[in-house]
């Protein structure tokens, strides 16, 4: 059972059905509540696969509530006059326990208790959302309009008679409540487009080492010394907002800004340096512009004692410094691809340098955003050459901006041979070879370093590009603050090890997921305290491909060697021997031949516990009718092994007796006799339309 499924991934509704069905039967057995609205648990999953950048289905925070009850339930659950409201608020609450409970929550998000209050505060406004028609969807409202007309829904003449008169205009709808339907559906796009690729785990240094390196940022004693100049008094500035020029001169000399000034300075554009510190200053609320004079901003007083927090709001600025970095500087000069794409494309570029394991060439960067260009663009092949060039020089301009803030570091060197293997993006054209380099000057006055811009990185060096600890620091906090996953090691030290584990498993490489387990441990006392809570972990485990994919993920974190010395013994343990049978088997250190009698018949059990889990309970018997007696025969044989999971084999039993016997099968067995309580449309009686 994985938490997280790609969101064009098959598995994923076979795997919510299974997790549904288990949360029926635990909310009988330790809830004692029967009453489960399965189609409202369900599409709470729904909502966190497809309608959330990240997609983890075990992680949960308040606004996550929130944008359930009062967003996604009102956009997709259709409810039919006559019909009760699904028990959306309860279902919720069910889940959010239930994850807790089988260890699927994920660590990194909300308590529990935080969770339920936050259910709490928002089931109240939850009715009247249900019932504001403008927070629905297009094919919800149509749905009910029809049904409210006497439409028979089961009907595909009718509802093409009632297609039909709607085009025609003969339906009468509200037409405020379609307008602002359509109008949110353009803002946010169709659901599950907001899905974005997950990203490596990060190693970070201490907020103290981070906050000691932005203090030697130059650029910042430069932002301190303009708002201090700047004062509460303020200073008086030119009627469209900028420096005077003689303050200008004054203010670059004080500031060390290095600007070389004509013998003449007429405007501030005389002094480029200055004029970059005070844009960026006011970006980043430093400094501001009222009744013609220039003010030190009171709130931003303490971030400017305090390096990181400083460093921050100057980073976060250059997003904001479009114009002033790559505006037209007068009537003839026209702007590039990039002041037109600048909010898309800087945080692309970040977020593609973000947890790199090595540094990008920059042909490869360049080639990328080119591609990226073509797309925004439609461009075709025979673009201009000269579109693209502008860029790159804007793109430079930028990536300078960043070097100085100390975001990213552009070392000349060989590139990784990982990077001349890759194709270039389908659509990009490398330009021709050249050199120098595209800019002569960089905005500190230090000279370009010349290195070849050829479309391939080569043999010989380039200009290689990577994030700083800083920059990794920042655009980690810009991906949470965005609600992506970006996994930082050492953040689950105290994490539960169940969710531990299941995070490694599905998020982790295995160097990064070795550096995790060995905070872990260390948090927890040590190997003889930490390792048998983690197996006790697996054992727990209330999935078998869950705990299988735990035990492996351990294993392999472990250094060379302690793995197969972990794993060995296991065999004998008598919940943990399927797992670990299957890990040796994996590993090469047990043949199948190898197994005595009992561990054949538990092994066919695990394999079809296993295939039960990935599949779910409807594709399981439609594998078990088109594979024959043969395998009808094994699932029999699973029926009676001695596998540990009573639970599991509870869900084997289920589905096997709503499949027909078959003359060749075994007689004998007793598959049992439970009937399926999980139905996508829940309980009879409370189906739910989407």
């Amino acid at each position: 059972m994985r938490m997280h499924y790609e969101s064009d991934d098959d598995d994923f509704e076979a795997a919510r059905d299974v997790l549904v069905g288990r949360l029926e039967r635990w909310a009988g057995q330790v809830q004692g509540s029967d009453a489960v609205d399965a189609f409202a648990v369900a599409a709470a999953l729904d909502y966190r696969h497809g309608a959330t950048v990240d997609g983890r289905l075990g992680l949960w925070e308040p606004r996550h509530v929130e944008a359930f009850l009062l967003d996604w339930a009102p956009r997709a659950l259709t409810v039919l006059p006559g019909e009760e409201l699904p028990e959306a608020p309860e279902a919720l609450r069910l889940l959010l326990r239930y994850l807790d409970d089988a260890g699927l929550a994920d660590p990194r998000g909300a308590a529990l208790d935080t969770l339920l209050g936050a259910v709490d505060d928002t089931a109240a406004g939850y009715p009247q959302a249900m019932a504001d028609r403008t927070r629905w969807g297009l094919a919800k409202l149509w749905t009910t309009l029809a049904a409210e007309q006497g439409v028979d829904l089961g009907n595909p003449a009718a509802l093409a008679r009632f297609s039909e008169r709607a085009r025609q205009g003969e339906v009468p709808y509200d037409e405020d409540v379609l307008q602002a339907i359509a109008a949110r559906h353009m803002a946010e796009g169709p659901p599950g487009a907001l899905r974005a690729e997950p990203q490596l785990p990060v190693v970070l240094p201490s907020s103290q080492t981070l906050r000691d390196e932005a203090g030697r940022v130059p650029l910042l004693g430069m932002l301190q010394g303009l708002a201090a100049w700047a004062g509460r008094e303020g200073r008086p500035v030119t009627a469209t907002g900028r420096l005077k020029t003689a303050d200008a001169r004054e203010l670059a000399e004080r500031l060390g800004t290095g600007d070389t000034p004509p013998a003449a300075v007429r405007s501030v554009d005389d002094l480029p340096r200055l004029s970059l510190v005070f844009e960026l200053a006011r970006a980043a609320r430093l400094v501001r512009v009222a009744k013609g004079r220039l003010y030190a901003v009171g709130k931003a007083a303490g971030d400017l004692k305090d390096p990181l927090a400083l460093w921050r709001r100057a980073f976060d600025a250059v997003f904001g410094m479009r114009r002033p970095l790559l505006g037209a500087k007068s009537g003839w000069h026209t702007e590039s691809m990039l002041f037109d794409a600048y909010e898309d494309i800087l945080p692309d570029v970040l977020n593609t340098l973000y947890s790199l394991p090595h540094p990008m060439p920059w042909p490869r960067l360049r080639d990328s955003v080119d591609h990226a260009y073509r797309v925004r663009f439609q461009l075709g092949g025979a673009a201009d050459r000269m579109w693209f060039d502008h860029a790159h020089r804007d793109l430079r301009v930028v990536l300078d901006l960043l070097e100085e803030l100390g975001a990213v570091e552009r070392p000349v060197g060989l590139a990784d041979p990982v990077y001349r293997s890759l194709p270039l993006p389908r659509g990009a054209v490398a330009p021709a070879p050249r050199k120098p380099a595209e800019s002569a000057v960089r905005p500190d006055g230090r000279p370009a370093v010349a290195v070849p811009d050829t479309g391939e990185p080569s043999d010989g060096p380039v200009e290689l590009i990577r994030l700083t600890a800083l920059g990794t620091w920042a655009v980690r906090a810009r991906l949470l603050d965005a609600g992506r996953d970006a996994p930082l090691v050492g953040e689950l030290a105290h994490a539960p090890a169940a969710g531990l584990l299941g995070i490694l498993a599905e998020h982790y490489d295995t160097d990064s997921a070795r550096l995790e387990l060995d905070w872990w441990v260390q948090s927890h006392d040590g190997p003889g305290r930490g390792f048998p809570l983690l197996l006790d972990a697996i054992r727990t485990a209330p999935y078998r491909t869950r705990g299988q994919a735990m035990l492996e993920t351990l294993c392999a974190a472990l250094p060379e060697g302690e793995g197969d010395r972990l794993i060995l013994p296991l065999r004998c343990d008598p919940q943990l021997a399927p797992f670990a049978i299957g890990v040796l088997v994996s590993r090469g250190l047990l043949a199948p031949e190898d197994l005595t009698e009992a561990e054949s018949l538990v092994m066919v059990a695990e394999g079809m516990l296993q295939f039960l889990e990935v599949t779910g309970p409807d594709s399981f018997g439609d594998a078990i009718r088109a594979q024959g007696a043969e395998f009808r025969e094994a699932l029999d044989v699973a029926l009676t092994a001695p596998h540990p999971d009573d639970n599991a084999l509870q869900d084997l039993r289920d589905v096997a007796a709503r499949l027909p016997r078959t003359p060749t099968a075994r007689a004998g067995r007793r598959p049992g006799s439970t009937p399926d309580r999980h139905t996508r449309g829940g309980r009879p009686g409370h189906g739910r339309r989407r």
